[in-house]
């Protein structure tokens, strides 16, 4: 038997000796009853070895060294190690570097067989898995393990199954842990679970990327898992731990990084633990999960992990059904998912999943309201569970229903399980729901009586609708319209004028008031010396019947008239002004104003409503006016009101066709219910007609208003109300501002809603601006309190010499919350609630009314430029002014400044909208920006820039440069972004540009001087075009001289067009002048070279930026090397440009050479007809307003026309100056026939030579009102034919001899255009003839023209008196 065994073994040594075997799979097995070899598979076998033959376990260890065979796995089973056999082992493990796998299963170890194991693995580097199975290793195995492997960087897996090891050898094992790094999966079963504390700590503490399932289990005992992570998903999963050990764990997760997921369901937990576990919520970012359902938690422990929740900014699904919590839990648990204020935030956004309920949890009263509260404000979470709940009822749970209305984000409810979800009216309620809030796509109510009676599939219906797209409509298109119901009357007048008085008088009028008229009478009794002026704009609201009456007492104020444009009523807004003007200058004396003092008063305010109302993008009616004379008690007799009265007339007269100006001046008492009666019943009809002729507005305008008024009695008469609010408004009260279904487009319905909002801003019913968030409910209150306060803010107190009339956004938020707290009877303690002041200063800035000196800084000073103070500066001058500098300067001013100016907001607005957009280039180029009262300072990117505001009521502006840059950058940056701005702050009144004398510029003259010094641009280029090509380089401007009080200021000078003109502008002249060349050359039929065809090249001088200059001899080399490559590129640009000149030049005079040969031969063709009895060049003009209009259309029909002739003498022709003509009663279809082609082709020739500065048919200009519109209109409409009765024959222009050649745009033969210039001179004998004008007398009378012959080539000619006596030896005259 033994033999038998011993041959098995050496066999196994045989065959392994002679490396026959290749295995990779070696288990040993001790201790066994007989020896033997098994081979399971090729590359795996099995060793049995007795007790017997234990001495061969050493020798086949010894061949497996010797063998270095490719060995991964080795397994022993029953082993009890004795020394030697474990260095063979370590041995072997040494030489091996193939062994990945080394399994101990119900081995024994001694401990210093334990150590030597220790040694080995300290220094192995291969193995990666290692396992204890049922060893018995013990704490001190455990502690031998952990300290080979803080040396150990290969192993990944540690197992130590049912080996005790104790709290000691798991704190070991920690120890490791936190020393290793490369261990992947450690999986120990253990009988006592105490032994997973340490471990799983240890690898939360330090963030260890390893798996860890930690066992337990006693004999007799089921087996069941203590913890595990599972770092592949980032899941840890407590199942069993004592309250220590989870407060140790809860300890580890504050600053871990790995875990994600933490599931402690069914762990019984207590506030100890809770507590630890805030500290975790505070401090982990990491953790996106928790679940601690069925986990026993109280209200105490619910109370700490609510606290946790205010600071953590991570967590999204947190599960607390099945605990014993109570309302006072639910209460602090979802606190910091609730806003209890409109100015408050949420505390945590993050949360996005929610259960509660089940086990013993009872809402109760305050659990309920939480709720109800959280679904209320709530804006982040999506998904909310309610679990097996008994405690709520079916009425609490129609409160959980309704408090979904206005949620926008919660998608999932789940009400699984609970017993009030029962009964007709919850279900009414639940659809009700699904009606106004479509953003919930499941609800989930399995197990609830409502699903058991079968009633839910009507709610399933419902969300599947919700989730389908509507059609893509126009909601708005199809709601009726209606007239408005509301009117504005806005009380316009300076200080003292009695506009609050007459505003109380009017209301008692129009409907019955609160007080009795008596007491009324009394309190407007008192002294007006006691008089208090009003501050700020206030609003009085009357009814007249079904119309809603509005009175906006404008502050009289000079310092508030910066607010008036802000309140000025928009397009389509149904309101009338009344102009109240006092005849006295001060109700406490009997100082009487003269008619010129009250003429200028309201014609201020007729201009600021005209300048106003042309702001509309459409200006659908004149705006509606009525002057209103108050104080006429103290005045004696009413025939002293007679030249005010014509005055005012006068004034209506002016702006007929800009306002509907009532023709009756009201005089009147604004004490006097009797005087003011009849002006009241003036406002009620004036409001009804204007409401009828104002564009309708959408029938929901009128629901929405009474929405808005309903939502301020619930919100204790809140004046401003959130955007947001709003939205809700119209979601659950307005069907067509509702988003219907989870697939509308948002972004259409807000856009419909924002259009509602500015609707009702238009008809004064709120104020809204676009950005702001929030609208204005309290008009009086906002315009008043508000704004009132912030055009008074004195800037002096403010430190101006410190900071420049800057003020500090602690004392501006100072003033600004004492209007918030303003005392209005019937508002409570949450009234300003939902405003802040930062929220004023925000609009403030939005609304462009002030700005931030360094928006970077959050405490930044603030200027509001209405606070400015006029400068003290005495004698300006330019900061930096070299002989390097160019000097330009723009006056624009309006362009009907007699009916409009620039309001009394522009210029501040402008101060800040340009600081806004001048501060954006300062990261390139470095700006400074100083402000006056009418004065804006910028040095820009080497360009010192003044904007003065001028004129007596601001109706132009001066801009004036000192520049180091070239004209042309700095006329740029003039149209790029000053213009811009300036047209941004101004739309509706038109600003003509003018160009500034250089020296007023240069001198900074003082405006009143330099007022008269400014040419307007256009009018400038139009007279560099009237001069010949050669001129037009060299062209000068003469300014005329100003004096003052004898002394002269300025003296008569002129400056070069190409010096007051950029680049581009001088350009755009050339280009003028060579389209005009061009379309002449087409008509003449005169070829064009290549090079006058092409495009005028642009300009070649470019900015470069200025470089600071290197202080060595070779920097001033570069330097002085760059500036003479400028002046290159400058002198080359110059010659370019006088060569664009030179061939302008040379084109004139060909083109001038055959237009004087084409009339020439048009003035002699047919010589034979009647041998020229009659002259040939005529025209017809008509008298307007006194002057002469050349007719430039001719239809049959028209009548009054006079018939003139031009002198034809040969190069000089020209219009007869006084000459009588022929009158023509009326041209009928013969004449328009026979008149026609030749009108089209003579006219048009006659316009270009003109436009190019040919001086031809001299006078004939003056008579063309318009000449660049009727070039444009005769080269773009299509060619006349020559058919009777063809509507209209175009004429405009100047001399020409397209009726001889004809054009190449008009294909036509040359003997169609003779036959055509027979016809009109045939037609021409014949009305003369008919008018007895045949004879050479009569004919000299009409036309003073004679008939003469040329002595040098015989042709025949009609030509004036000046001629006929300076030509005498040149011309014979001829008898007719």
């Amino acid at each position: 038997m033994t033999t038998n065994q011993n041959q098995n073994l050496q066999w196994a040594l045989t065959a392994l000796n002679s490396r026959n075997l290749v295995l990779h799979n070696v288990t040993f097995c001790l201790c066994q009853p007989v020896s033997g070899c098994h081979q399971e598979t090729e590359k795996s076998i099995i060793i049995n070895i007795s007790e017997e033959a234990f001495s061969c376990f050493s020798q086949l260890l010894e061949a497996l060294r010797a063998t270095k065979s490719s060995l991964h796995i080795m397994e022993f089973h029953n082993v009890v190690w004795r020394l030697p056999q474990v260095k063979e082992l370590s041995n072997l493990l040494d030489s091996s570097f193939n062994v990945k796998q080394l399994v101990f299963q119900r081995n024994n170890f001694s401990v210093e067989c334990l150590l030597e194991i220790s040694d080995m693995m300290k220094k192995n580097s291969v193995i990666k898995e290692l396992m204890f199975s049922e060893s018995s290793i013990g704490s001190v195995g455990a502690g031998l393990i952990a300290s080979a492997l803080k040396q150990n960087r290969s192993l990944e897996e540690l197992q130590i199954w049912e080996d005790s090891i104790g709290s000691k050898g798991a704190e070991e094992l920690s120890k490791m842990i936190e020393a290793n790094a490369t261990l992947k999966l450690l999986t120990v079963f253990d009988s006592n679970s105490i032994t997973a504390t340490p471990l799983i700590s240890a690898v939360l503490a330090r963030n260890r990327s390893m798996e860890v399932h930690v066992w337990t289990g006693k004999q007799r005992e089921k087996s069941s898992k203590v913890v595990e992570f599972v770092h592949a998903s980032c899941t840890l999963r407590i199942y069993r731990l004592d309250i220590s050990g989870a407060c140790r764990v809860a300890c580890a997760l504050g600053w871990n990084s790995t875990v994600k997921s933490l599931d402690m369901t069914g762990v019984r937990l207590k506030s100890r633990w809770a507590r630890e576990f805030r500290w975790v919520l505070e401090q982990n970012r990491s953790l996106k999960e928790v679940n601690l359902s069925r986990t026993c938690l109280k209200d105490k422990g619910i109370v700490y992990v609510a606290a946790g929740l205010f600071k953590n900014q991570s967590l999204e699904c947190l599960y607390l059904d099945g605990n014993w919590f109570g309302g006072i839990g639910i209460e602090h648990l979802l606190c910091p998912l609730s806003r209890f204020g409109t100015l408050q935030n949420q505390a945590n956004l993050t949360l996005k999943s929610v259960t509660i309920g089940g086990g013993r949890t009872r809402f109760g009263r305050n659990g309920l309201a939480a709720i109800t509260q959280m679904l209320t404000t709530n804006q982040s979470v999506i998904r909310l569970g309610i679990y097996d709940d008994e405690s709520l009822r079916p009425e609490d749970i129609i409160k959980i229903f309704k408090s979904l209305e206005t949620n926008a984000t919660l998608k999932f409810l789940s009400l699984r399980g609970c017993k009030g979800v029962d009964g007709d009216l919850v279900l009414h309620t639940i659809l009700e729901i699904l009606q106004v809030n479509p953003w919930i796509e499941d609800i989930d109510l399995t197990r609830t009586p409502l699903q058991n009676s079968g009633k839910t599939e009507g709610i399933g219906l419902k969300l599947g609708q919700n989730g389908r797209s509507e059609p893509d409509t126009d909601l708005l298109k199809d709601i009726p319209m209606t007239v408005p119901k509301s009117c504005r009357v806005f009380l316009c007048g300076q200080d003292y004028a009695g506009k609050t008085t007459l505003c109380n008088s009017i209301l008692h009028n129009i409907s019955s008031s609160k007080l009795p008229y008596i007491d009324q009478l009394r309190m407007l009794r008192n002294p007006v010396e006691h008089a208090v002026k009003t501050a700020g704009i206030k609003i009085k609201n009357c009814k007249d019947e079904d119309t809603k009456i509005s009175i906006w007492n404008l502050a009289g104020q000079h310092e508030l008239y910066s607010l008036h444009d802000l309140m000025f009523p928009g397009h389509g807004s149904a309101s009338l002004f009344i102009i109240v003007a006092s005849l006295f200058r001060r109700p406490s004396n009997r100082e009487p104003k003269s008619p010129v003092e009250i003429e200028e008063e309201i014609q201020y305010w007729l201009r600021f409503i005209v300048s106003n109302s042309r702001r509309a993008v459409q200006q659908c009616m004149l705006p509606n006016v009525t002057a209103v004379l108050t104080h006429t008690d103290k005045i004696n007799q009413i025939e002293n009101l007679q030249g005010t009265i014509n005055a005012i007339q006068g004034l209506r007269d002016k702006f007929t066709g800009y306002v509907e100006f009532y023709p009756n001046v009201f005089t009147t008492d604004a004490r006097s219910s009797g005087m003011v009666s009849k002006l009241s019943h003036h406002i009620k009809r004036t409001s009804k007609t204007v409401l009828e002729r104002v564009p309708r507005v959408y029938e929901l305008c009128n629901d929405l208003i009474q929405a808005l008024s309903d939502w301020r009695s619930e919100n204790y008469n809140k004046p401003v109300m959130k955007w947001k609010d709003f939205c809700d408004i119209c979601q659950i009260k307005i069907l067509s501002l509702r988003v219907r279904s989870r697939s509308d487009n948002k972004e259409k319905v807000d856009m419909r809603r924002r259009a509602v909002a500015l609707c009702l801003h238009h008809i004064g019913e709120l104020i809204y601006f676009d950005e702001l968030g929030f609208l204005i409910l309290d008009l009086e209150w906002f315009c008043c309190e508000v704004l009132g306060q912030l055009i008074k803010l004195d800037a002096r107190k403010q430190n101006s010499a410190e900071h420049n009339g800057f003020s500090s956004r602690k004392e501006l938020e100072k003033i600004l919350r004492g209007s918030l707290h303003s005392q209005i009877p019937g508002m409570g303690s949450k009234v300003f609630e939902n405003l802040e002041p930062s929220d004023l200063v925000r609009m403030m800035m939005k609304l462009e009314l002030c700005y931030e000196q360094d928006p970077s800084d959050p405490n930044s000073l603030l200027l509001i430029p209405s606070t400015l103070e006029e400068g003290r500066e005495r004698t300006p001058r330019w900061v930096s002014s070299t002989p390097d500098c160019v000097y330009a300067g723009r006056h624009l001013k309006c362009d009907d400044s007699s009916h409009m100016f620039l309001t009394p907001s522009f210029f501040p607005c402008l101060q800040v909208h340009l600081h806004n957009k001048i501060m954006r280039l300062k990261s390139d180029h470095g700006a400074t920006y100083i402000l006056e009262k009418h004065l804006i300072m910028i040095n820009v990117n080497g360009m010192h820039i003044r904007i003065e505001l001028g004129g007596k009521l601001g109706y132009y502006i001066d801009v004036l440069f000192c520049s180091t840059k070239s004209l042309t950058e700095t006329l740029r940056f003039f149209q790029h972004i000053i213009v811009p701005a300036i047209q941004t702050q101004c739309r509706g009144v038109t600003l003509t540009e003018n160009i500034i004398r250089l020296e007023c510029v240069k001198n900074l003259t003082h405006p009143r001087y330099r007022k008269t010094q400014a040419i307007p641009i256009q009018q400038l280029k139009q007279a560099m075009l009237s001069v010949p090509a050669e001129s037009m380089y060299n062209y000068q401007h003469t300014w005329g001289s100003v004096s003052d009080s004898g002394r002269t200021v300025l003296r008569e000078s002129f400056d070069l067009a190409r010096d007051l003109l950029s680049d581009d502008d001088f350009r755009e002249v050339l280009h003028r002048r060579c389209h005009d060349l061009h379309n002449l050359a087409v008509e003449l039929q005169v070829p064009l070279e290549n090079n006058l065809e092409g495009n005028v090249p642009s300009s070649s001088i470019s900015a470069q930026a200025n470089s600071n200059v290197d202080p060595t001899f070779v920097g001033i080399a570069k330097g002085v090397e760059e500036v003479l490559q400028r002046l290159k590129i400058i002198e080359q640009d110059i010659r370019d440009l006088k060569q664009e000149i030179q061939g302008l030049r040379i084109l004139e005079h060909r083109l001038l050479y055959e237009l004087h040969r084409k009339v020439n031969y048009l003035v002699n063709y047919s010589v034979q007809l009647e041998e020229r009895k009659v002259p040939n060049m005529f025209y017809f003009v008509r008298t307007e307003n006194y002057s002469r209009r050349l007719v430039t259309t001719m239809i049959s029909g028209m009548n009054a026309l006079r018939l003139h002739m031009l002198c034809e003498y040969r190069g000089e022709m020209h219009v007869v100056e006084e000459q009588i003509g022929c009158e023509m009663m009326q041209v009928d279809n013969n004449s328009v026939k026979c008149l026609a082609p030749y009108m089209k082709k003579f006219m048009k020739l006659l316009t270009f030579a003109l436009k190019i500065g040919a001086h031809l048919a001299a006078g004939m200009g003056e008579m063309i009102p318009d000449l660049s519109r009727e070039v444009a209109r005769l080269v773009e409409s299509p060619m006349l034919g020559a058919g009777a009765g063809a509507g209209a024959a175009a004429a405009a222009g100047v001399v020409g001899a397209a009726a001889i050649g004809g054009s190449r745009g008009l294909n036509r033969s040359k003997g169609d255009n003779e036959h055509d210039l027979r016809l009109a001179q045939q037609w021409v004998m014949d009305f003369l003839r008919e008018q007895r004008c045949f004879t050479g007398k009569q004919i000299a009378e009409k036309f003073g023209l004679w008939r003469i012959r040329y002595r040098d080539d015989g042709r025949i000619a009609w030509v004036c008196a000046r001629h006929l006596c300076t030509r005498g030896n040149e011309i014979v005259q001829l008898p007719v």
